[in-house]
């Protein structure tokens, strides 16, 4: 796999991965599917941003990496 996420993204979905996931541990999102919803993204934003490489990213060719600038 080649790596087409860059510092900053990775940096934002490691934020806002972490917060998706603790915030409805505390009872943010009260209970049923927004929780889990909440849980399985912010797990996917933490997943993608430790391998830098988002599938998404590369389906739509986009690439937010210094060093994979065509």
């Amino acid at each position: 796999m080649t790596s087409n996420v860059g510092s900053t993204d990775r940096m934002v979905r490691l934020v806002i991965g972490a917060l998706l996931v603790v915030l409805p541990l505390l009872g943010v999102f009260g209970t049923g599917w927004p929780v889990w919803l909440s849980i399985v993204v912010g797990l996917v934003l933490i997943g993608t941003a430790l391998v830098r490489t988002c599938p998404g990213y590369s389906i739509l060719g986009i690439r937010t990496d210094e060093g994979g600038r065509p």
